[in-house]
């Protein structure tokens, strides 16, 4: 990960953001409570020195802080491609970065963003994959609508409209994509973030002859039915402060352990869901570098 120096929202105002603030937005993000109802809330908490107008910027992304690798760096080639999708939705389409140099293929990874389409931070996760020498994948499940259109609420209520269990197929024919691309060397990992969490358990459980590594940020299980099928190691990245998603991880690990998964929890302190993020106020620099560290360090020791 590229050292950008302080890019944390947080840190630019005196007065912190209070942790309700992050619980909120959590619940908002995710489509337990509504608009009104978040600004409603934060409305509450609101003083002299911390508007409504200065918080809310704070929570919401600016994904011009995202991009730690540009687009243009001459050290990563990147383009769209398509891959069929027979029992999702037909055809899916998603960023293919690799290496400039590349010299003959290597090991891919595929990247899942988060509940609300192929956004530019997720773009840029893949970009920094690329430039650490994997092929990286980044699929858009909002391409049969259109793709991403450019702002986070109307991407969460495009993909809130779309039938789940075809986005979920349609992830699955990327992975198996993937890892017969010709630009692969067989071996494939999967990382993503909250939705793509969930997507990257799921795909453990799913196609365990598949996905030869897993990642998943603050991301639930797949269902309990099928989570015997695991057989790849995981690297679990879990936020302190994530109360949603950690209720869900005793009863995981308890099903990990009865069937000898290879996986190692990592739980980062004072750490909220979403903190590798760097275009939020959620975002936990130190945290954020570490999680990364150990997540590329742990690709390159299984799909080497």
């Amino acid at each position: 990960m590229t050292d950008t120096g302080d890019t944390n929202p947080q840190l630019s105002i005196s007065h912190p953001i209070p942790q309700e603030a992050f619980d909120w937005y959590d619940e908002y993000a995710h489509g337990f409570i509504d608009r009104r109802t978040f600004l409603a809330r934060l409305s509450s908490i609101t003083t002299a020195s911390l508007t409504l107008g200065a918080l809310l910027p704070l929570l919401t992304p600016d994904y011009a802080k995202a991009d730690q690798v540009s687009f243009n760096d001459p050290d990563i080639t990147a383009r769209y491609e398509t891959f069929p999708s027979p029992n999702g939705y037909g055809e899916g389409r998603g960023d293919l970065v690799t290496p400039s140099e590349l010299s003959g293929p290597a090991p891919a990874v595929l990247v899942v963003h988060e509940n609300r389409g192929l956004n530019p931070y997720i773009k840029d996760v893949a970009r920094r994959l690329a430039k650490s020498g994997f092929v990286a994948f980044a699929p858009d499940a909002l391409y049969p609508l259109g793709g991403y259109p450019g702002n986070d609420d109307e991407g969460r209520s495009m993909q809130r409209s779309m039938d789940r269990a075809k986005i979920e197929q349609d992830f699955i024919a990327a992975a198996k994509f993937l890892k017969n691309h010709e630009l692969s060397n067989g071996k494939l990992g999967a990382v993503g973030f909250c939705f793509g969490g969930y997507i990257v358990n799921m795909l453990a459980a799913t196609i365990p002859d598949t996905l030869d590594a897993g990642v998943p940020f603050y991301g639930t299980p797949a269902a309990s039915e099928i989570r015997g099928n695991i057989e790849g190691p995981l690297l679990i990245q879990l936020a302190e402060l994530d109360k949603r998603v950690n209720a869900t991880w005793p009863e995981y690990e308890a099903d990990l352990k009865a069937n000898n998964v290879d996986y190692v929890m990592y739980m980062y302190p004072n750490a909220n869901h979403g903190f590798h993020n760097d275009s939020t106020g959620r975002y936990d620099p130190e945290n954020a570098e570490l999680a990364w560290q150990r997540t590329v360090e742990f690709f390159k020791k299984n799909l080497g």
